[in-house]
């Protein structure tokens, strides 16, 4: 068994693997861009509501995100560091 003075620390991840907005926003516009291709191709169907739903639901992402942001900023207790 290793000596605890012989333990390295996990190095920082890079910025680009932790950043959240990319994904947020890729996914939001590519349910929005499938949105609108089944909404031309075949109506209101079940799957273009599942396209609003995905939409929806990146948008609330983005609050979420810009709410933990602010509250990293004002340096709230229980906020996650470094947003």
């Amino acid at each position: 068994m290793a000596e605890p003075a012989s333990l390295k620390p996990t190095p920082d991840l890079p910025k680009r693997w932790t950043d959240l907005w990319p994904p947020v926003v890729v996914g939001t516009s590519l349910w929005a861009l499938a949105g609108v291709v089944l909404f031309v191709v075949t109506g209101m169907g079940p799957w273009t509501w599942t396209c609003v739903a995905g939409v929806v639901l990146g948008f609330i992402g983005f609050a979420i995100m810009a709410w933990q942001r602010a509250a990293s900023r004002r340096g709230a207790r229980g906020a996650q560091r470094d947003l």
